[in-house]
């Protein structure tokens, strides 16, 4: 089993080198102590790691906070705070940063290492989820019905290239809107909101068949379509969004050649 690689920011060189030596008993790989804002990215560069744990007062033009905060732009790796200051405004200025963790000076092998685990565990779920989120997105690009899924407040948070053809919207333009302004169908001659069919996937918890509709898309004529409107459900059980999928079920070139024009 790969070890999990820390990299130590800490610019009183007793703590630093006494924490190395704590954390690779624990079974953890410590390559590099850095003392200072510069010698800190440099390194952070070099060893590419796991966690990073960052003194939050540092000698120097730039602070912990202000390193941390560079170290997670440019590699996506999250700090654990090392501090004897707890009071309100560094909190909040680090909070800025996501932190995985504090550690409060002085601290003890046991809290040090409850703090290593417990930022650790959290890396990893939350690279497995944004892998898992990458893969779902792709494939939901490569499908060839339109696909659009809306947050728990009906705002779109994703659309893929055939539901940008269907409804003459494009991706960035249609995100953070309401359903309805991105679509909007007509059910014999009548006009159905999204909102409308959003309240009636809430009550019943299931999917709709969207039949015989008509998508009113933003540039062309209406478009015959088919498909359907289900639930993304929370992890409490609740609605968490929904998607909607749909597929024109003629005269999708003309659809296709309106959206374009």
């Amino acid at each position: 089993m790969t070890k999990a690689t820390i990299l130590v920011v800490e610019d009183e060189s007793i703590v630093a080198m006494d924490l190395q030596h704590r954390l690779i008993g624990m079974g953890y790989s410590v390559p590099a102590l850095a003392a200072s804002a510069q010698d800190a990215l440099k390194k952070a560069a070099e060893v590419r790691p796991d966690l990073v744990l960052m003194d939050i007062r540092l000698r120097g033009d730039m602070d912990g906070i202000e390193v941390a905060e560079q170290i997670r732009d440019l590699l996506d790796v999250p700090p654990v705070y090392l501090t004897a200051y707890t009071d309100e405004d560094t909190l909040r200025r680090a909070k800025i940063t996501e932190p995985f963790g504090y550690i409060v000076k002085p601290y003890d092998e046991r809290t040090l290492r409850s703090a290593v685990e417990m930022a650790l565990y959290r890396c990893k779920t939350e690279r497995q989820l944004k892998q898992s989120e990458a893969w779902l997105e792709a494939t939901l690009r490569c499908v060839s019905e339109a696909v659009i899924a809306a947050d728990e407040n009906s705002h779109v948070v994703f659309m893929n290239s055939a539901a940008e053809a269907l409804t003459g919207r494009k991706h960035d333009e249609a995100l953070g809107l309401g359903l309805s302004e991105v679509v909007r169908f007509e059910n014999g001659g009548k006009p159905v909101g999204g909102e409308e069919l959003l309240g009636a996937v809430r009550q019943h918890y299931t999917q709709i068949a969207l039949a015989n509709y008509t998508l009113v898309a933003a540039q062309g004529p209406g478009v015959p379509i088919e498909g359907r409107m289900a639930p993304i459900l929370n992890k409490q059980g609740g609605i968490g969004g929904v998607i909607v999928a749909i597929r024109a079920t003629n005269h999708s070139g003309s659809a296709r050649q309106g959206a374009e024009q």
